[in-house]
């Protein structure tokens, strides 16, 4: 009996701690397009050990350095098997007067927490980002 319980909770414990081991869901790259109308599109990058259903990168989003989110691709599936993946946001409005933006990740059971991507609008290149403005006539 004593060594069914041990087990069983070896059995538990093994589960629980691949789940922990899976850690926070990382930007690891973004490019940001502007479009004809003044507003962005953006490829972001995102790496994370999903494992189902029960734990995984499952949105990204960008907001201002002050917090303010402008938006947010939710992911509708786990990535277990395409480790890092690409996924696109259309027709991101930034106000007039933000030039940085920060964009992060969120997993099921961290929340955020794992690496983000700081992009200087002003700048065609930073650490993670490239940014591809319209020329202006």
């Amino acid at each position: 009996m004593i060594k069914r319980i041990l087990i069983v909770c070896t059995v538990l414990l093994l589960g629980l701690s691949s789940i922990a081991f899976a850690g926070e869901a990382d930007v690891v790259n973004v490019v940001m397009s502007e479009g004809m109308d003044g507003t962005f599109n953006l490829d972001v990058t995102v790496k994370h050990a999903d494992t189902g259903w029960d734990h995984y990168a499952n949105w990204w989003r960008v907001t201002t350095e002050d917090g303010k989110e402008l938006g947010r691709r939710v992911l509708a599936h786990p990535h277990v098997g395409e480790q890092p993946f690409t996924r696109e946001l259309y027709d991101l409005k930034v106000p007039k007067g933000v030039s940085v933006v920060i964009v992060e990740a969120h997993d099921k059971i961290h929340e955020y927490g794992g690496s983000t991507v700081r992009v200087d609008m002003a700048r065609e290149r930073g650490e993670g980002y490239r940014v591809i403005m319209r020329k202006k006539k």
